[in-house]
């Protein structure tokens, strides 16, 4: 094998061995459950209330069926590689591309992620500012990057997991959820009138476009081979870990769309800073009911900036170790690459910047970015389609089967819609 770690986990065979195992899901999970879900999903909820919720469940089951896939060929292929070597098989402009987009989209990720910590800090605290919080906190993450012991990153997102859980669900049961309107709002697949400059329908397609077929997606690999799942008898407890830590997001998700669907939608209101939807909940619920928001808050985007320095740094070394060694050839370990500490680290500190005054706020970079990402993602979503559904990339035995590639191909056509909607989404932002 090219680029494997020596080390393979036993396989569980018990039920408590199974949960004890678990642990990549969760952390890929909050890696994506970051800024971006908790404006995009508010304002959505805001936007059109309960009658949307079905998009991001769907948007996370087709997640799931694609990273699956993905997974798939990181634990199955014939060739003993990881996924990117896959792809590097394809044409080495993958490599190319993916390391640039380590660099670049890191720091835009990073961006919003630590201006969010700043903002997060200071309006929970009332004292210090963004740059003094984020400074802090990207000081210790980076600490934590440089030397990252996947045992102690597992349970470190484990105890974030717990923190937002307490906090996004309390929430929302504290607010008073509609079941009714939850109800028909995930099942009846309904498309509300326009509301905003885009209908509901292209909403909805780009979403799923979007998360179905994120650059962060081509993280998942890196986590699965930390833990030393590396091959195909470990694709079991990869499928239940990875399927737990779905419906975790699913609820997760549903628990913020459901506070903008209740606090914002009747009155009208939308998130233009990150201190809206707070600020609107300690109107409802009193002092205690932003303090818990904001301590979910904090533990998204924060598990969210440590998991992108993690999994960009490992991607963006690995594919410039490919890029400049060429196809088949042994490239050590990656982790210990300089490549990985360098982007780990300028992930972390490069975003310092847009804690500076009159910078652009928390919810517009997110929104930008978000919308930025999601050019490439035809591209990301037609390769990993071509390396899974071909036997010469994954093998005959493991190659997509007719619904696979159904999904596959469902995917990357919705990628396509969601790229022309970010186009013009971005366009519009930054013109005005």
């Amino acid at each position: 094998m090219e680029n494997r770690s020596p080390e393979s986990s036993s396989i569980p065979n018990t039920f408590f061995q199974y949960i004890k195992s678990f642990g990549p899901g969760i952390i890929v999970v909050l890696t994506w459950l970051g800024a971006g879900d908790i404006v995009e999903i508010g304002v959505a909820g805001g936007n059109f209330g309960y009658a949307l919720m079905w998009v991001i469940v769907l948007a996370i089951v087709v997640r799931y069926l694609f990273v699956s896939l993905i997974a798939k060929y990181q634990l199955c292929n014939q060739h003993g590689e990881g996924v990117l070597d896959g792809l590097a098989r394809l044409h080495i402009a993958f490599p190319i591309l993916l390391f640039a987009a380590a660099i670049v989209m890191g720091h835009i990720y990073g961006g919003y992620m630590t201006v969010g910590v700043g903002e997060a800090c200071t309006n929970l605290t009332g004292i210090g500012s963004p740059f003094t919080w984020s400074l802090l906190w990207n000081g210790i993450a980076v600490a934590i990057v440089l030397k990252p012991v996947f045992q102690r990153i597992e349970w470190l997102f484990k105890a974030l997991l717990l923190l937002l859980s307490v906090s996004f669900l309390g929430t929302a049961l504290w607010v008073g959820p509609n079941p009714q309107g939850i109800l028909q709002g995930t099942i009846a697949f309904k498309l509300p009138p326009q509301s905003g400059p885009y209908d509901s329908l292209l909403i909805a397609i780009g979403m799923v476009g979007a998360v179905g077929g994120s650059l962060m997606n081509l993280v998942y690999p890196y986590f699965l081979e930390n833990k030393g799942w590396n091959r195909p008898e470990h694709r079991r407890v990869q499928t239940y870990d990875f399927l737990l830590a779905i419906i975790v997001m699913i609820v997760l998700n549903l628990s913020i769309w459901t506070l903008g669907a209740e606090i914002l939608h009747p009155r009208g209101l939308s998130i233009s800073q990150l201190d809206d939807l707070p600020r609107l909940l300690s109107e409802v619920l009193g002092s205690g009911g932003r303090t818990l928001f904001y301590l979910g808050i904090f533990a998204a985007i924060y598990s969210s900036l440590i998991g992108h320095a993690l999994g960009l740094g490992y991607l963006g070394s690995h594919a410039y170790q490919r890029w400049t060694k060429g196809i088949g050839n042994d490239i050590g370990d990656y982790r210990n690459h300089w490549w990985y500490r360098a982007i780990a680290v300028w992930i972390l500190v490069s975003p310092i910047i847009w804690t500076a005054p009159s910078m652009p706020g928390f919810v517009y970079l997110t929104l930008l970015s978000n919308s930025a990402q999601v050019v490439m993602v035809p591209l990301l979503a037609g390769g990993l389609w071509w390396i899974t559904a071909s036997g010469k990339y994954i093998g005959e035995q493991y190659k997509n089967r007719w619904w696979e590639n159904l999904v596959m191909g469902i995917l990357f056509i919705l990628a396509l819609w969601g790229a022309f909607g970010a186009v013009k989404s971005v366009y519009q932002m930054v013109a005005t």
